[in-house]
C-alpha cells in the first residue's frame, strides 16, 4: 500500500474534483468546509480577503483521506485526522514556509493539530474557543412568541444588514469581510431574515448559508444589545429553521459558543440537539520553521 501524502492547490475546481466527493460524506462535521468553498465558488477567490485561499487533501491511493484550506486571514480548517496525520500536516505546512494564524476543526482533531504546530515551528497556541455543532430535531417554536413577524431580507434592507454585520463581528471578535459585499451575497439568494415588530422596525437578525449536500447552517444570530431577552433571537432563529427544512434541507446545523450558556440553553429548547464537539486555536507571533512570522488569527 502507497503512503499517504498531502496535495495542495489554490484553483477551487480542482480540490473539488478531488475532495468534493469526501466533502460531501460528511456534510455535518464538514460544514464550514462545504459553505466556504460553496462563497469562493460563488463571489471569486477574493471572498473572504485580498490573498487567495488554499486548499488540501491528504490521499492514499487516489482516495482522499481528509482535507484543509484557508482564507487568509481566517483560520485553518481541518477535518478529522488522527494525531498521526496532524503532526504530518503540520509538517507539510511548515515545509512549505504556511502562516499559520489559528486552527479549527473537531476538538481533537484541533488539538492535535495546535500541539504538532508547536512543537514543529515553535509558535506559541492556544484555545480561543469550543464550540458545539448543533442538528436540529423536532422543532419547536418558543410561545409565547414576540410580537411582529419574519421578513427575508431584500435590497432596500442592504445598510441594515450590513450594520448588523459588522456589530456582531465585532461583539464576537471575529475578522470580517465588506460588510455591504457581505449583505449583498446573502440577499441575492435570500439567506437573511429579520424579526420586525408589528410597525416594520427590524429587531433581530439570522442568516443561513446556502443548501449543499443537503445541509444548511444558521448563521449569524444576532439581536443588538439594548433589544436582547425579549425572545427575538430565539423566534428569528425558529422561523429561519424552518424554512430551510421546508425548503428540503437534510440537515439543519448550527454551531455555539460554549462559554456562552444562553444560547446553548436557548436553541435546545428550539429543537437542536449536540453533534459533536468544535475548536479553534489561535497562533500568536512567533517564528515558523520555515522562518516565516506567524500572525495571530480568529475564528470565523
Amino acid at each position: 500500500m502507497r503512503p499517504e501524502h498531502w496535495h495542495r492547490t489554490e484553483d477551487l475546481d480542482r480540490f473539488l474534483d478531488r475532495a468534493g466527493d469526501f466533502l460531501r460524506s460528511r456534510p455535518a462535521a464538514h460544514t464550514v468546509m462545504l459553505s466556504v468553498t460553496e462563497a469562493v465558488r460563488r463571489r471569486g477567490p477574493g471572498a473572504y480577503g485580498d490573498e487567495p485561499p488554499v486548499y488540501g487533501t491528504l490521499e492514499r491511493d487516489g482516495v482522499v483521506r481528509a482535507a484543509y484550506l484557508q482564507t487568509p486571514p481566517y483560520p485553518l480548517q481541518v477535518t478529522a485526522l488522527t494525531t498521526e496525520g496532524a503532526d504530518s500536516l503540520a509538517a507539510h505546512l511548515a515545509g512549505l514556509g504556511h502562516l499559520v494564524p489559528g486552527v479549527g476543526g473537531e476538538r481533537e482533531t484541533a488539538a492535535a493539530f495546535a500541539t504538532a504546530w508547536q512543537d514543529r515551528t515553535g509558535a506559541t497556541v492556544s484555545l480561543r474557543e469550543r464550540q458545539r455543532l448543533y442538528r436540529l430535531d423536532t422543532l419547536t417554536v418558543p410561545e409565547p412568541a414576540p410580537a411582529g413577524r419574519a421578513r427575508i431580507a431584500t435590497a432596500s434592507d442592504q445598510p441594515q444588514l450590513a450594520k448588523w454585520y459588522d456589530e456582531f463581528m465585532e461583539a464576537v471578535g471575529e475578522p470580517g469581510i465588506d460588510a455591504g459585499s457581505w449583505a449583498d451575497a446573502r440577499i441575492a439568494y435570500g439567506g437573511a431574515t429579520f424579526w420586525e415588530t408589528p410597525d416594520g422596525t427590524p429587531v433581530a437578525m439570522a442568516g443561513v448559508t446556502p443548501r449543499i449536500a443537503g445541509q444548511v447552517r444558521v448563521a449569524p444570530v444576532y439581536t443588538p444589545a439594548e433589544l436582547r431577552g425579549q425572545g427575538y433571537a430565539g423566534a428569528v432563529t425558529a422561523e429561519v429553521s424552518r424554512a430551510a427544512r421546508d425548503a428540503g434541507a437534510d440537515e439543519v446545523l448550527l454551531f455555539t459558543d460554549l462559554a456562552n450558556p444562553t444560547s446553548n440553553a436557548l436553541y435546545q429548547r428550539i429543537g437542536y440537539r449536540p453533534v459533536s464537539d468544535f475548536a479553534v486555536y489561535d497562533v500568536a507571533v512567533g517564528e515558523s520553521a520555515a522562518g516565516d512570522s506567524v500572525a495571530g488569527g480568529s475564528v470565523r
